[in-house]
């Protein structure tokens, strides 16, 4: 019997939506979760995509997230706007966030935005596209507030996030470059979708709880723990501390230390300072056309190998239009549990069943 399903992104959305109002959130709340979710899925990182919404649900019923919630601006100083995202839905407040920045940014040419106590934000790509439609670069730096899962290069346990940090630079008419990683090897995402599927990671992303390697999952994912390791060794380790510091402590939130931990808890809580420039207010008229000379010489280069060369951004639009098609894959065990979601919400038999007969294996 298969193990993955697939099922068409308006669909999955649909489903999505219906979930979260039936939990209680506002049309426009579901709406604005079911598209970040999906559209994670289509960009290729099923670690931010639908299979949070059993996390998600945990922390409702823990009394962590808020639904309903809106970013508040606690401090505008013109440039610089710091918001509290009430522990409502990161897809919510990050959205207004950036609203607010991009608005900001058009009037001045630039801004920060300093965003703190918002539930999980997800894919930050998300949002660096969000400033891209506007024609705008947009730089972010994120820290997962007391939820330890990497371990310090040189460290044998988990210290700190996975601590994502974004770019984006927009390309009239094309895809724009967009960077966004997690500053450990892989995302703890990954190694959920990994565990669920009954796979191993590659090697080099994982330490068990006596600090030595391992290719197994489940050591974050069963007691004892283990932890994820930087990329890049030294480097990663560096990047990731600057994101918990700027995104963390600058944003006016909290960075990862013994009294930040949390206990008893699957909520996630994120910090994110967004800086948004306008390329209008640069002098540089040859912008646009240095950066696609550049990108021109580095995709002459002959490959190494049978793929071509790509650049930031490309990797998740091939993802999109592959599964824009051939709809989205979901693992068995991530489609039970978001079955199980529907259930806990008090979805109807009925219409949980419809949706789930839109799902084929694959």
């Amino acid at each position: 019997m298969s193990t993955e399903y697939r099922i068409a992104s308006p669909h999955l959305a649909q489903f999505v939506q219906a979930i979260w109002r039936q939990a209680g959130s506002t049309a426009r709340e579901a709406e604005l979760v079911a598209d970040h979710l999906v559209q994670a899925n289509l960009a290729g990182h099923d670690s931010h995509g639908v299979g949070m919404i059993p996390s998600y649900m945990a922390s409702l019923a823990q009394g962590q997230l808020q639904l309903n919630q809106h970013a508040e601006v606690v401090r505008d100083a013109g440039a610089v706007l710091t918001l509290d995202g009430a522990r409502g839905f990161g897809q919510v407040v990050a959205s207004e966030a950036m609203a607010l920045g991009i608005e900001r940014a058009g009037k001045l040419g630039l801004a920060a935005v300093a965003l703190h106590n918002a539930h999980h934000i997800g894919r930050i790509g998300h949002w660096a596209e969000q400033c891209a439609r506007a024609g705008f670069i947009s730089i972010h730096f994120v820290n997962v507030v007391g939820d330890p899962m990497v371990a310090p290069f040189g460290g044998s346990d988990r210290r700190f996030g996975t601590n994502p940090f974004c770019a984006i630079f927009p390309r009239p008419d094309r895809t724009p470059l967009l960077l966004d990683f997690a500053t450990s090897g892989i995302a703890f995402g990954k190694t959920r979708v990994a565990y669920n599927k009954g796979l191993s990671v590659a090697p080099g992303y994982l330490i068990d709880e006596h600090g030595q390697p391992t290719t197994e999952p489940k050591v974050m994912h069963e007691a004892p723990f283990g932890s994820l390791l930087p990329f890049g060794l030294h480097k990663g380790y560096a990047l990731a501390a600057m994101c918990e510091i700027l995104g963390g402590a600058l944003s006016g939130g909290r960075t990862t230390h013994a009294a930040t931990l949390k206990t008893d808890s699957d909520a996630i809580f994120n910090c994110m300072t967004t800086l948004i420039l306008d390329p209008q207010a640069f002098d540089a008229p040859q912008m646009q056309a240095e950066a696609e000379a550049f990108i021109g010489w580095v995709k002459a280069s002959p490959p190494s190998g049978e793929q071509p060369i790509a650049v930031p951004g490309e990797w998740e639009e091939a993802n999109r239009a592959a599964r824009l098609e051939q709809g989205i894959p979901i693992d068995a065990t991530t489609w039970r549990q978001i079955g199980a979601a529907a259930e806990q919400v008090g979805m109807a038999s009925g219409e949980l069943a419809d949706y789930r007969a839109q799902a084929r294996q694959a």
